[in-house]
């Protein structure tokens, strides 16, 4: 029973497609079309901006979708989260939804805003934390470019970011961070009630989160001298423990491991002056604990 799987369209596309490729997914579309081609006769994609994927996913119209964690919350969507991917536009970090003002603004906190205006495409999440904090503001839907409505047009603005350069590039401050957000699968609930199409979700989320996984580890494999083999492995971290094999040579021995990428440099200095050889680092497309 074929899903049907929403992917987004706009910002994050590029990243999504790249993340499918490496969990094993060939997903291609044109400039033009909103149905990508996808090498998996169980999956059907729909191409949709992030902002509308969780209120189709709710209604049934797709069984599941990869949105982030503030369009659901944006939409209250009652929807079944599968899981978070931690991959954004730029970085692996979360993105933030932010309150800011223009640099030479007197206003410093929230309780600043009392009879403001105030931009964003966030309407409902930003009028939610208003409310929370006591303050009445004019609260206006921004069709995009926000960053360069204040202060002429507005006094503040609620937008998204995720290095800040956007920010500062207009002369904008951040005055309070409102919603931290990252990428996250979620699944129709009728849908995740289904044996077949439940399989066929998270065997998706399993591949995604294997992907994810290998961006930050290698493969390192050597050789080692018989004499130091337990010096060496033991310096060696793994998953479980390094493969160790006999080589044709009784006084040496293959060694590999999967280790994390940030780790090799402080590790090949000490396995080389333990008389390790032929020391080779392989990027991974999956790890699948």
């Amino acid at each position: 029973m074929a899903i049907i799987l929403g992917l987004p369209k706009g910002s994050l596309q590029e990243s999504t497609f790249a993340l499918f490729k490496r969990a094993g997914f060939n997903v291609s579309c044109s400039s033009r079309s909103y149905i990508p081609s996808i090498d998996d006769p169980d999956i059907k994609c729909r191409l949709l901006r992030p902002q509308e994927m969780s209120r189709y996913v709710e209604l049934g119209l797709l069984d599941a979708g990869i949105c982030g964690y503030d369009w659901v919350y944006e939409n209250g969507s009652d929807v079944q989260e599968v899981c978070e991917l931690n991959y954004s536009k730029a970085t692996s970090n979360p993105v933030r939804w932010v309150l800011a003002v223009p640099n030479d603004s007197k206003i410093k906190t929230v309780r600043d805003l009392n009879g403001k205006r105030i931009s964003t495409e966030a309407v409902g999440l930003t009028k939610r934390y208003l409310k929370k904090n006591g303050v009445k503001a004019d609260v206006e839907f921004s069709w995009g470019a926000t960053e360069v409505k204040a202060p002429e047009l507005v006094d503040a603005i609620v937008d998204l970011t995720e290095t800040g350069s956007s920010l500062r590039a207009n002369n904008l401050r951040i005055v309070d961070t409102i919603l931290t957000s990252t990428t996250r699968m979620i699944a129709n609930k009728k849908a995740w009630k289904s044996a077949a199409k439940r399989a066929k979700i998270e065997q998706l989320k399993m591949l995604l989160l294997g992907a994810l996984d290998a961006q930050k580890r290698v493969l390192l494999k050597l050789n080692a001298p018989a004499k130091n083999l337990a010096k060496i492995v033991k310096a060696l971290p793994a998953l479980h423990a390094p493969t160790v094999n006999k080589l044709n040579d009784p006084d040496w021995f293959a060694v590999e491991t999967v280790v994390e990428e940030r780790l090799v440099r402080d590790l090949i200095p000490p396995l080389r002056a333990a008389g390790a050889t032929g020391i080779i680092e392989l990027a991974l497309n999956k790890v699948i604990f």
